[in-house]
């Protein structure tokens, strides 16, 4: 384990013993900052299309500039 991944889940570890109120007030403080809720959009995003077939940048590239 990374020391990222470490200080990760001490974070995580922490947060599971929050209180309902207090993971509530958490949560909306990371909504209430910008780049945090630009981050947790751009990761709903990434787990609603997981499921779909990727395919080459380059293809995409192409269809994008014919």
């Amino acid at each position: 384990m990374t020391n990222a991944e470490a200080t990760a889940e001490v974070f995580l570890t922490a947060l599971r013993g929050l209180s309902e109120e207090q993971r509530q007030a958490f949560f909306a403080g990371l909504a209430d900052d910008e780049q945090f809720r630009e981050d947790l959009v751009d990761l709903a995003h990434l787990l609603d299309r997981e499921d779909e077939p990727s395919r080459p940048f380059r293809e995409y590239l192409a269809e994008r500039n014919p």
